[in-house]
């Protein structure tokens, strides 16, 4: 059984831990988990890490995301996507121009208050399963990053968003803060992820090509566990200093002659390749890599 992580190209309907379920199954994994929930609506990347490459989810979640949205106005719902029930309809749609102004003025940081239905947990339950006992709290607004955002007319009420943005950013809230903001409501009818921690659409696989496979051709889709930091530098340790990294110890810049600038993580191999992810401290006796997660 491989290590590592495998790109399902998620199709409407499973939920994110369904899709982790099927793919225990098919690949006969003990240990599985995703990297970011998609809406049982949404559609598109969804990484799945694979035993030992559970480790790695913490690195994975906290990447950008790139979208592609369809933008309803004139309704508002209770999950601001059009699966909830409607709140409020309006046939004072604003003209395209207008549209697209409000549209480009969410570019850059604003504060986003999360949805109820979202999987976010408070006090150790999820706000969807406090909204669906229709109970309602209050949520902090938090900061968002709209790294970019482009949108085309599709009809009167309906556009195409392709956006890219920050971890933690809701699209279902982005189409409703740009309803609320042109005064006519909005809300979300289609998601799609297109990439996510640097895998896209080209890498994905759904559930049922991955179950139409031989056992060979599955365990070619599944990346290995370093492909996932394959953006970071590699410090190869000679034998002695590899040792004392497998047992977690710091290695010293001055014992290896290496030059790299605090807090830059890097990929920490042997002769055997790749084992463990490591970061550049400061100690009192200088500058060190410090492995901080062993895939071993």
């Amino acid at each position: 059984m491989k290590n590592g992580v495998v790109i399902i190209n998620k199709e409407i309907g499973p939920t994110s831990q369904g899709v982790v379920n099927r793919i225990k199954r098919i690949f006969g994994a003990k240990k599985a988990g995703h990297t970011g929930t998609l809406d049982p609506m949404a559609t598109g990347v969804l990484p799945v890490l694979i035993e030992r490459g559970v480790k790695a989810s913490e690195f994975m979640l906290s990447s950008d995301k790139h979208y592609i949205a369809t933008l309803l106005l004139g309704r508002t719902t209770d999950t601001e996507d059009v699966t909830g029930e409607v709140l409020t309809e309006s046939d004072n749609i604003p003209s395209e121009e207008a549209v697209l102004e409000v549209i480009n003025s969410f570019v850059g940081e604003y504060m986003q208050t999360p949805p109820m239905y979202s999987a976010l947990k408070v006090g150790g339950r999820k706000l969807c399963d406090l909204a669906r006992e229709g109970v309602t709290i209050e949520r902090e607004a938090r900061e968002v990053i709209i790294h970019a955002i482009t949108a085309e007319r599709i009809n009167e009420r309906e556009y195409t968003l392709d956006v890219r943005c920050s971890k933690g950013t809701y699209i279902r809230t982005l189409c409703a803060d740009i309803g609320a903001r042109l005064g006519c409501g909005g809300c979300m009818k289609t998601l799609c992820r297109a990439s996510a921690s640097g895998f896209t659409l080209a890498d994905a696989h759904t559930l049922g090509e991955l179950e139409a496979m031989s056992e060979k051709e599955r365990e070619d889709c599944v990346f290995p566990i370093e492909y996932i930091f394959r953006h970071l530098p590699e410090v190869k340790l000679p034998a002695f200093f590899a040792k004392l990294a497998h047992s977690g110890l710091e290695i010293y810049f001055k014992k290896i002659n290496l030059d790299l600038p605090l807090g830059q993580k890097v990929r920490l191999s042997d002769e055997n390749g790749f084992f463990a992810l490591g970061e550049v401290r400061e100690y009192e006796q200088g500058m060190a890599i410090k492995p901080i997660r062993q895939f071993e």
